[in-house]
């Protein structure tokens, strides 16, 4: 199983001690067959029982041709021609051949019934052991760093999850008891046709080095090629992934052609891999049944010759024959064995890099402090690939106060929310945040994100009623609370004329709500979670302004005690909270309340009257 084996070096060697939760591919897959090995060893015990039955065959029809129905001496163990004698020895069985065509019958029925036991267990561990697989490669991606999600494309996380575990699955459970088998086979062979005739055995055994150093060969040139074809496969599912999610942009730009084109692109690429892929494997069959069709030939002509020439009998010859065959089986498979190695261990070693990816984790002094206190940010600095977003950023928002944030896009005004929930970690020069004097690196992150809430501009929602959607943390639905929620949020309204109300399914990314509706919805999702601190970025984006001014009115009454952070390119969403900050480039350009900004000429001002202009500009038209 050295072909499992791989090394990987990940930063000190404390972090390769908890990043690597692996040494390599083969422990990881042991490790999920635990409370499951005896699954294993049932059926390897049983492939043996099936391997060595499966000999007997050969050695009956030899025996019935040379001690049966000849007068050769007898090739078979003691134990047998005990039972040959009980039966009534030549004499008896001479006139009885039928016995004989029994006991190869009976010899393969209990070799196929030790196949099945084999096959029955195999099937039990390996489905467990890639049932346990999956479930901690979707529990280990949900508690990865979302710095992680956002750098790995969902397709190729959904392709490892589910086509390179079916790859492992189908290796363990289709290939893995072949190798056990062609190892048993191989081995007994051997012994049996050496202690039968030497010269026959080192003929038979002679294709063998060939057959191996072949493979060795084979298995070098197809395993990139393996990798490549995955690798191909997880780009097309990268772009149906895409495709789908973005079906509204591709139908509103009249996309359909040029997505349609880039689709073709890719699938044509793989299958241009595996053509090249098949066409490898071509060779490999042609060749090897070449190989397993002159051992056959060999051994006719070569036994022929010793039958003629000297004591070799003609039951003999049909010992080596039928093991021949035996043996040719295992050569002739070989290449999907191969195949499906090389696949399983391409595959293992993608799933292992999810592993291999070290999870969120508290600080060891990590605590649940009270989280209706000050939030500070000092001195805070933050990059995304080495582009600054954040530049010494410095200010603080007061406990149970409502905290506006005003900027361009990409000023890095999510940035800031996204660190104050801990999705990002700052560096160790990148200053520091602290909720009430405490640093929020020093906060359990799952207790933090439990109190801050948090409405996003393209908020997600899933394929749900809307009342699971709203209710999302709770599995006993309280109706009346979520009404109350939605009327703060202004969608009871819209939520009570659909036919269905609050039980209708809101489809795959809310793709049957509007996207003010899909804003108003996640509000009343968030206010549901009756948080200390709550943060709304740019969530009401989609909303006209009457709806906004109605939202916000509802929110100071519904959020009264609670540190409300409010994020908008709107100065009327804004205006009304107790302190308003200006971001420009990723700094602090100005700071205070809209009376204060408004009195000065600065970002806010030019902003303030370029949108009241407009606004009184709509007003007219109207």
């Amino acid at each position: 199983m050295s072909f499992f084996a791989v090394s990987g070096v990940i930063g000190t060697q404390e972090e390769k001690e908890d990043s690597m939760k692996y040494k390599n591919r083969f422990s990881m897959l042991f490790s999920f067959t635990e409370k499951l090995r005896h699954f294993f060893i049932i059926s390897i015990l049983a492939a043996i029982v099936a391997s060595l039955l499966s000999f007997l065959a050969p050695l009956i029809v030899g025996f019935t041709v040379d001690s049966v129905i000849g007068d050769e001496s007898s090739m078979l163990p003691a134990p047998i021609m005990w039972i040959y004698e009980t039966l009534g020895g030549q004499s008896t069985l001479v006139t009885s051949l039928i016995i004989c065509a029994m006991l190869i019958a009976v010899t393969e029925l209990i070799s196929g019934f030790a196949n099945y036991i084999s096959r029955l267990n195999m099937a039990k561990g390996a489905e467990r052991m890639i049932n346990n697989m999956r479930i901690s490669l979707f529990t280990h991606t949900q508690n990865l760093p979302f710095a992680w999600h956002t750098s790995n494309q969902t397709g190729d996380i959904i392709q490892r999850c589910t086509s390179d575990s079916e790859t492992v699955r189908r290796f363990v459970f289709n290939q893995l008891i072949e190798v056990l088998r062609t190892v048993i086979l191989v081995v007994i062979a051997i012994i049996i046709m050496f202690s039968l005739n030497p010269i026959m055995a080192t003929i038979v055994t002679a294709f063998m080095p060939i057959v191996v150093v072949y493979t060795i060969i084979f298995f070098r040139r197809i395993g990139h090629k393996f990798h490549a074809a995955d690798e191909a496969e997880g780009q097309l599912m990268i772009k149906v992934q895409e495709n789908l999610t973005g079906v509204r942009v591709v139908r509103a730009f009249g996309r359909e052609l040029h997505e349609t084109e880039k689709f073709d692109e890719k699938n044509k690429s793989l299958v241009d891999k595996w053509i090249k892929l098949g066409g490898t494997l071509g060779v490999y069959w042609g060749i090897g049944d070449i190989v397993a069709f002159a051992q056959a030939f060999v051994v006719i002509l070569v036994g022929a010759y010793l039958s003629y020439t000297s004591d070799f009998t003609v039951g003999e010859l049909l010992v080596f024959l039928g093991y021949s065959n035996m043996l040719m089986w295992p050569v002739r498979t070989l290449g999907r064995i191969i195949n499906e190695m090389s696949r399983a261990g391409v595959s293992l070693k993608r799933i292992k890099e999810i592993f291999d990816a070290e999870e969120e984790k508290d600080a060891p002094d990590a605590i649940e402090p009270p989280m209706d206190r000050d939030i500070e940010f000092k001195n805070v600095s933050f990059t995304y690939d080495e582009q600054p977003v954040l530049k010494n950023v410095n200010f603080t928002i007061k406990s149970g106060t409502t905290f506006g944030i005003l900027g361009a896009t990409g000023s890095g005004k999510s940035t800031l929310t996204y660190l104050l929930n801990a999705l990002y970690d700052l560096p160790e020069d990148g200053g520091s945040i602290s909720i009430g004097d405490v640093d929020v690196s020093k906060i359990k992150k799952s207790y933090l994100r439990r109190n801050i809430g948090l409405v996003l501009q393209e908020p997600f929602l899933f394929s749900k009623t809307i009342i699971e959607n709203i209710d999302i943390a709770s599995r006993k639905r309280d109706k009346s609370k979520v009404r109350e929620k939605a009327k703060i949020a202004a969608v009871d309204d819209n939520i009570v004329e659909f036919s269905k109300g609050y039980d209708t399914i809101v489809g795959e990314r809310g793709v049957t709500l509007s996207g003010g509706q899909k804003q108003r919805v996640a509000i009343a999702r968030t206010l549901m979670m009756n948080a200390p601190v709550m943060v709304f970025d740019d969530s009401m984006s989609n909303l006209d302004m009457e709806t906004d001014a109605k939202i916000r009115e509802s929110l100071r009454k519904d959020t009264q005690g609670a540190t409300v952070i409010l994020i908008s390119h709107r100065i009327t969403t804004l205006m009304k909270a107790d302190v308003i900050m200006v971001l420009e480039d990723g700094e602090v350009a100005e700071i205070g309340s809209h009376t204060e900004l408004v009195e000065k000429d600065g970002i806010y001002r030019r902003i303030y009257d370029l949108q009241s202009g407009y606004t009184q500009q709509e007003g007219v038209s109207k």
